[in-house]
């Protein structure tokens, strides 16, 4: 699977996007295409859907996957999300590529709107292993994520900071691992807009990650986010590159 098959999906969900929305939904809120969340949810009652394409490189490894997220806020202050990998097509170096579904991560979500501008958040997840081991870790993961949202003049930036406890290390390695994020987007005119985020993971026993990613995202309208862009690792833990595009839509109103 490569990531040019995997636009080319991304693209005919956008040319079916149309028929879908016929109806007149609110905005849609996106949470891609950074690895940070915002604080704010979707709006109450709409059920929305993310989905893309991934491609990364890491050394030998090679991985390409259609990473998906289900959004429905109950209220301004409270939504749950459902989160995974449609499919995963992996291969190391010259070994036989693995194929299948990929883990799948259920989060409960918590905003503190203060104002228009300004907002906290806390996300508590739990990943259930639907992967196989070949793929996934085969063993639960639990986390939270503290959020910090803010509008600063036209720059809008997110600043994620979260802890970890992975069900499956490695003799020698810790089994908690922090993660911090900031990311900083921006209209462009009235389509088109800029993201930039840094991120990385620190854990005893293991290498630190760390990584750079830039996108452009195009809005034809307020129900359909379009992105496209790039991760590149800013030391050897973390992947090589990655490449990536995707779309966020409502699929409906449900109250």
């Amino acid at each position: 699977m490569s990531i040019l098959k995997l636009t080319v999906l991304m693209l005919g969900l956008c040319a079916l996007s149309g028929v879908v929305h016929a109806q007149d939904d609110g905005a849609v809120t996106p949470y891609r295409p950074s690895v940070s969340s915002p604080a704010q949810l979707p709006q109450p009652g709409q059920l929305e859907l993310e989905l893309g394409g991934l491609s990364t490189k890491l050394d030998d490894d090679h991985r390409a996957s259609l990473p998906y997220t289900v959004k429905l806020a109950f209220s301004d202050t409270w939504g749950v999300l459902v989160s995974g990998e449609a499919l995963v097509s992996e291969r190391q170096g010259d070994a036989a590529r693995n194929r299948g579904f990929g883990d799948t991560t259920v989060v409960l979500k918590r905003a503190y709107l203060v104002d228009s501008a300004t907002a906290f958040g806390l996300e508590f997840d739990a990943k259930v292993p639907t992967a196989r081991t070949a793929i996934g870790s085969g063993k639960a993961d639990y986390g939270v994520n503290g959020i910090y949202s803010r509008d600063m003049a036209k720059v809008h930036m997110d600043l994620n900071v979260n802890l970890t406890r992975l069900g499956a290390v490695d003799a020698g390695e810790g089994r908690i691992q922090t993660g911090a994020s900031a990311a900083f987007s921006m209209p462009l005119d009235a389509h088109w807009g800029a993201t930039g985020e840094l991120s990385g993971t620190r854990r005893t026993g293991t290498d630190s990650t760390a990584q750079l990613l830039l996108a452009a995202t195009y809005s034809p309208g307020k129900q359909l986010v379009i992105d496209v862009g790039f991760a590149r690792g800013l030391n050897h833990a973390a992947p090589d590159w990655a490449l990536f595009s995707g779309v966020v839509m409502p699929l409906g109103r449900l109250w």
